[in-house]
């Protein structure tokens, strides 16, 4: 082992990663962790901002253990640390840096009530404005929640997980325009937090912290609890986890989909340039975003179905959950048509669209097996997906290729399914792209030769 190396966080719906890897961009190790959600009531999900510390402590002094193996019992550092997320979910922070909500997933149902409140005055404005669908994903709904619940919200600030975990790590606090994108307070004209919402929010223009784009060094890795392979590395954002998997492959050409398989289905375009408003309005009604990148000066049109969270919830449903299970799944799936071989309608599946997830099932013969019902689900992916293309078709040039990434994506059965529904696929052979894409801006960092910049 030789060379600096670098490390890539991945903070998932279902893990959190570390990547190691060197300079040359050659990956060491990868070590995972669940998400430590705690489930309530209703789909409701949130953890809190000590169990997923405790999570990256644990993971990180395992990672630590082992590169010394790897090194031949030598002490090892990493000098920079990228990290990367999934959007939407964060924690409202005190003036002292002390979270003082839970962090919400970004399926968690809660807001949805007042988000449907707003005033038509900036619900009019609001799709065009950010580039969202006005929904409980948002973070926006979930502060909104929070407010209405009765924690006042001014004097305190919102971080998004990745850029919590930088703050925790001992770098300075900032918010990350992919990942501000996600919150409904971006205005996707100016760059800037949306005023007007802030106002309705009854918070200042500091309630975000400073705007910095994916990659910028926000300090060095001093927190206590850290293993000294990690302790004194650079930190940085890369950004939201779909964009920074889009990247972990060189750039994107413009008539490719992007699709990141993982609890969301994501379907990724990138651009030039921004869309205008009214096309912005009018794909939210679809419930496609229209965002910025996290490579700076790009923009990124995002489709998304749940059908990750659907195929989980069928696995478990069937009583699977270890790998080879699934494998054996697939096998079996595969095996059989895509269409089935039962008679028409006998298996019925929702839930499927983005602002869904509630895996709906009715079920009218009796000789459906796991295989069958995955294959359902697959192709009522395919039916979400093809109304999304259709949607996006209307407004940018169709796309010619597609790449598929994600955990979901080695499945043949998977593979076989998206292939009736989008361009010429091909499969990407690596298997951790996110925790890569983080590891790529780490690199970056390191051949800065700038010093880190204040925030």
């Amino acid at each position: 082992m030789t060379g600096r190396l670098v490390a890539g966080l991945d903070l998932g719906s279902t893990g959190v990663k570390v990547l190691v890897a060197d300079e040359e961009g050659s990956e060491l190790l990868v070590r995972q962790s669940g998400t430590p959600w705690r489930d309530g009531p209703c789909g409701t999900t949130d953890m809190s901002a000590d169990d997923l510390l405790a999570t990256l402590e644990e993971l990180l002094h395992a990672a630590a253990a082992d590169l010394r193996d790897l090194a031949g019992a030598r002490d090892v550092a990493i000098e920079a640390i990228a990290i990367s997320g999934m959007g939407e979910t964060g924690f409202l922070l005190d003036r002292h840096g002390v979270p003082r909500s839970p962090g919400f997933a970004w399926f968690d149902p809660r807001g949805q009530r007042e988000i449907d409140a707003i005033p038509s005055r900036l619900r009019t404005d609001f799709a065009g404005r950010t580039g969202l669908p006005a929904g409980a994903q948002v973070s926006l709904a979930k502060l909104l929640h929070l407010r209405d619940s009765g924690l006042e919200l001014r004097g305190h600030r919102w971080l998004n997980l990745p850029e919590f975990v930088a703050a925790s790590l001992g770098a300075a606090q900032a918010s990350e325009y992919s990942l501000a994108s996600r919150t409904g307070l971006l205005d996707q004209d100016t760059g800037s937090p949306w005023t007007d919402m802030l106002e309705f929010l009854g918070v200042g223009d500091d309630f975000l912290p400073p705007l910095v784009d994916a990659g910028t060094v926000l300090g060095v890795a001093t927190a206590s609890w850290l293993p000294a392979a990690f302790a004194g590395a650079h930190v940085t954002v890369a950004g939201h986890d779909h964009l920074v998997s889009a990247v972990s492959g060189g750039s994107i050409p413009g008539d490719r989909y992007h699709v990141s398989m993982g609890t969301a289905e994501v379907l990724l375009r990138v651009l030039d340039e921004p869309i205008p408003f009214e096309a912005r309005e009018r794909l939210a009604g679809y419930l496609i975003n229209s965002v910025r990148h996290v490579v700076p000066g790009k923009h990124v049109v995002v489709a998304g179905v749940k059908t990750g969270l659907l195929m989980r919830r069928v696995l478990r449903l069937c009583g699977i959950s270890d790998r080879s299970g699934r494998d054996g799944l697939d096998e079996a799936a595969y095996a059989l048509p895509l269409e089935g071989r039962l008679a028409p309608g006998a298996i019925e599946v929702g839930g499927a669209r983005n602002d869904d997830g509630v895996l709906s099932l009715k079920v009218r013969a009796d000789d459906v097996s796991p295989a069958e019902l995955f294959n359902a689900v697959l192709r009522h992916g395919n039916d979400e997906i093809r109304l999304l293309v259709e949607a996006m078709d209307e407004l940018i040039a169709p796309a010619r290729s597609t790449l598929l990434t994600g955990g979901w994506s080695g499945m043949r059965s998977v593979q076989r399914a998206r292939s009736e529904a989008l361009p010429d696929v091909t499969v990407s052979s690596r298997d951790q792209e996110t925790g890569y894409g983080a590891a790529l801006f780490a690199t970056r960092v390191l051949r800065d030769s700038s010093r880190p910049e204040a925030v």
